[in-house]
């Protein structure tokens, strides 16, 4: 068990999200689950944005303390405007660690520092590539990579290519760490297909929020040239502002028959979709290390992917993945996997894989590791 000086726990906090339980984004479910892997050992803290949250007071996810702030709900300034207080927050409270996460927050890693805090910033993926950043967005965000990997006392990277290209671009030791799997062992079929119109293994899936880089609109138009009644297509997940893009998503899925918008669906419900779908297309044109495709694995489902350096790096097969923006490749790819039928043996066998490879527990030991070489400094 990991003590300290008067023998307490140590204390980290956690930066550089919305919050937790169960709000969308790739980095929140990271910092959810490895919040609960991270063993009572630790004296976690989640600094959340208000504006997200489901209380306005500090609650508990577990044995994980979330701690509300306020940010501005705005799309360019709301990630910058919190993580400053709450690397304020930080410097009054004095964790032993703070833990920021995504290269736009670590722009304040040099604050952090200032402010005499150990810092490990976890890079989840080059965001000045995102579509929906404008050139000035951008050029801050790779000011955040510069700063958090210059100025931290610790370097995480979710993929191993961002890892190493951030030793090569910075000449620091970066550590590989993925993300994990999230299983839900013994977990029952919800009525969720019922709820939707949907029919077992006769539906192509989607889970992702809805901003560009995501690329729906590509899934929408190869569903589209498939042509087949039977099928639908079903996109989970919401915007969380509003903007031009969700508006061209929802147009394009009121006119192409048998697209389905589910919003956003969390814990059994989003098993059962994935469990029961008859594949799962991840077209995004930008990813840091692709969590909604190592779940969509460990529930089973068949599986394609854009060609991405992120999610190559899962090692598919090659049949598994299409160049992104071919919507012609994607709808040829998609009619082939319907017409090969379901193999429940060969899906069991590569969620046993994903499972076993991609676990949160490991995951989270290793960031243990980390924390536990930073205090030894």
């Amino acid at each position: 068990m990991t003590r300290i000086g008067s023998g307490r726990r140590p204390r980290v906090m956690m930066l550089g999200l919305r919050g937790i339980p169960e709000i969308q984004g790739g980095v929140e479910k990271h910092v959810e689950e490895l919040g609960r892997w991270l063993d009572e050992s630790w004296d976690i803290t989640v600094i959340g944005r208000k504006p997200y949250l489901p209380s306005s007071k500090p609650y508990d996810v577990g044995h994980v303390r979330v701690l509300p702030v306020w940010s501005p709900r705005s799309m360019k300034f709301e990630a910058l405007a919190h993580t400053l207080f709450g690397v304020l927050l930080a410097a009054v409270r004095r964790p032993d660690i703070l833990h920021i996460h995504a290269v736009g927050p670590a722009l304040l890693t040099p604050l952090a520092r200032l402010c005499g805090l150990r810092t490990v910033v976890t890079h989840h993926g080059y965001d000045y590539d995102r579509e929906k950043w404008g050139a000035l967005a951008r050029r801050v965000l790779r000011l955040g990579e510069v700063a958090g990997m210059r100025f931290a006392s610790r370097r995480i990277a979710v993929s191993n290519e961002i890892a190493r290209t951030m030793e090569r671009r910075y000449s620091v030791p970066t550590r590989f760490i993925p993300n994990g799997v999230a299983t839900r062992q013994g977990a029952a079929d919800t009525d969720i297909l019922a709820e939707l119109g949907l029919v077992s293994r006769r539906y192509v899936i989607t889970v992702a929020r809805i901003v560009p880089e995501k690329r729906q609109h590509d899934l929408i138009a190869a569903f589209e040239q498939l042509a087949d009644p039977s099928l639908r297509l079903v996109l989970v997940g919401a915007a969380d502002h509003d903007a031009a893009y969700p508006r061209e998503v929802a147009a394009l899925a009121a006119r192409v028959p048998g697209v389905i918008l589910a919003g956003r669906r969390t814990g059994d419900d989003l098993f059962t979709l994935y469990a029961h779908a008859g594949l799962f297309v991840l077209p995004s044109s930008h990813e840091g290390m692709p969590l909604v495709l190592l779940e969509a694995l460990g529930a089973g489902a068949p599986v394609l992917a854009s060609g991405i350096t992120a999610n190559r790096e899962l090692g598919l097969p090659e049949e598994d993945y299409f160049p992104v923006g071919d919507v012609p490749a994607l709808s040829r790819a998609m009619r082939k996997k319907f017409a090969t039928p379901f193999d429940p043996a060969a899906s069991m066998e590569r969620s046993q894989w994903v499972k076993q490879a991609y676990s949160w527990q490991r995951v989270a030991q290793q960031v243990a590791d980390i924390y536990t070489d930073l205090l030894a400094v």
